[in-house]
């Protein structure tokens, strides 16, 4: 028999996950984009509220259906990338999320790896939209949006094979 115990998360992400920042959807937002897979359980959609002459990010929101890890890491990437240009914000890395929130479980890095890939998916689109490209954009995907997509295409093939079984039954 296999026994849950509950994961050690740190008071810093307790407290960010019982009262995270800058939760919910944002009506006025100059972009956003998803990485996760509800058939796995973490999805986030980033918003972000742009100063487009300036490209600041003015306000960072999101929303989350995901666990305790999930909510705090996007809650405190939301706090870090507000004020920053999108090239600040871009170069914001999932272990600087980790250690923002104080470090988290190592089942559980792939939390920051998402919210850092959400918010680049954001910012890629951004630009998309625009149909410019900045210098330091690269054309190549990160590690964390790599991740998000392996991720998101390794819950799609469970969910056709849970189906799959399911038809056999």
């Amino acid at each position: 028999m296999m026994s849950r115990s509950p994961l050690p998360y740190n008071p810093k992400i307790l407290e960010l996950f019982r009262n995270p920042k800058n939760l919910g959807k944002m009506e006025d937002a100059t972009v956003s984009a998803v990485a996760g897979n509800p058939a796995c359980g973490d999805m986030i959609t980033f918003y972000l509220k742009i100063d487009e002459e300036k490209e600041i990010i003015e306000k960072a929101s999101f929303e989350s259906y995901g666990c305790a890890a999930n909510i705090a890491t996007s809650s405190i990437l939301t706090e870090i990338i507000k004020g920053k240009t999108l090239k600040e914000a871009w170069q914001v890395s999932w272990k600087t999320v980790v250690k923002e929130v104080g470090g988290l479980p190592s089942v559980k890095f792939h939390c920051g790896i998402l919210a850092v890939g959400a918010l680049k998916r954001a910012i890629r689109l951004y630009y998309k939209q625009k149909g410019k490209k900045p210098e330091w954009l690269p054309e190549e995907q990160t590690f964390e949006e790599k991740q998000a997509l392996e991720e998101e295409e390794l819950a799609e093939m469970l969910a056709k094979k849970m189906g799959e079984i399911e038809g056999e039954r």
